[in-house]
């Protein structure tokens, strides 16, 4: 059978010459350098990686509105336009309802050997620090997140809120308090955290409650998204416990190692579909927090080429 291609030929607008569209492919080429940084931004103060893809969307556009002749530095420029696209989307989100203190961020999913997955842990991308960012208010978020994880100088921040350099200093001290008291400190390497990490899946798997427990900090906080609205939380190893030899019990489910925001974590497949992502916070060589992402919506959007 032959094949019969018709290819249409469309005169470019006369306002558009040559020089212009190459000007518009080295923009975008160089907006494209950016883009990484940009949505890592985003995503800290989101905390969700589709409204990230969405304000890094708009910055571009933004971008492609602007004489860039007028800009001095472009990649200064696109921090502060996303950043106040991201302080206008947290003013709102503000606006329409209230901190969900236990809702479960967007996680970042690496395969268990990137090197750079390690560094978003020491960059403090962690789920516990996202769960906290959220009682943040926005200056305070937009304050920290610019400050203490881009480097971003204070004078900036300033201009940015219409605050003064003084002002911008003390939000994130404020929320560099709040951030300190509210994340656990990861003090054992990778390595031991991911014996940690199998110790409890193993115990799972076999239903051995006293090898849960012996894992499981007797504080341990684990917070599952199920759906839109339905957010469900069991506090205390014994409890946590329980959950956690139901759910090893299930056989159909295909486990893959991964770094989740730069810590040992699980991503739960199920006839080769997404189930769930599962993060492990750990201190002192015991689980204090398990994070388990099992939206089916908020599933396809992420980003899991990694561990498919």
């Amino acid at each position: 059978m032959t094949r019969r291609w018709r290819v249409t030929f469309i005169d470019p607008p006369a306002t558009r010459d040559v020089t212009t569209v190459i000007e518009d492919v080295e923009l975008a080429r160089e907006f494209e350098s950016h883009r990484a940084r940009l949505r890592a931004i985003a995503h800290r103060m989101l905390g969700s990686q589709a409204e990230a893809e969405d304000a890094v969307q708009e910055t571009w556009l933004r971008l492609s509105r602007t004489d860039t002749a007028t800009i001095e530095n472009l990649g200064a420029w696109l921090t502060t336009v996303v950043s106040r696209v991201c302080l206008s989307a947290l003013r709102a989100r503000g606006a329409r309802r209230e901190v969900l203190v236990d809702q479960v961020p967007d996680p970042v999913v690496a395969a268990v050997d990137d090197p750079h997955a390690e560094a978003e842990l020491a960059d403090g991308v962690g789920l516990a620090l996202l769960v906290v960012l959220e009682t943040l208010s926005p200056s305070e978020r937009v304050s920290f997140v610019l400050h203490d994880l881009f480097a971003v100088p204070f004078d900036e921040i300033a201009a940015l809120l219409d605050r003064t350099p003084e002002a911008a200093r003390q939000l994130a001290s404020r929320a560099r308090r709040r951030v300190r008291g509210g994340t656990p400190r990861a003090d054992v390497d990778r390595g031991r955290r991911q014996e940690i990490v199998e110790a409890f899946l193993a115990a799972a798997r076999e239903g051995d409650f006293d090898g849960l427990l012996a894992v499981l900090d007797p504080d341990v906080v684990r917070r599952a998204d199920l759906g839109p609205g339905v957010i469900d939380v069991a506090r205390g190893a014994e409890h946590v416990a329980t959950g956690a030899r139901r759910f090893g019990q299930d056989v159909d489910l295909d486990r893959r190692r991964a770094l989740v925001n730069g810590a040992p974590g699980i991503v739960n497949f199920h006839n080769g579909r997404p189930f769930s992502v599962m993060a492990f916070e750990i201190a002192g060589d015991r689980i204090v927090a398990i994070d388990i992402l099992a939206d089916r919506e908020r599933l396809a959007a992420l980003d899991l080429t990694a561990v498919a």
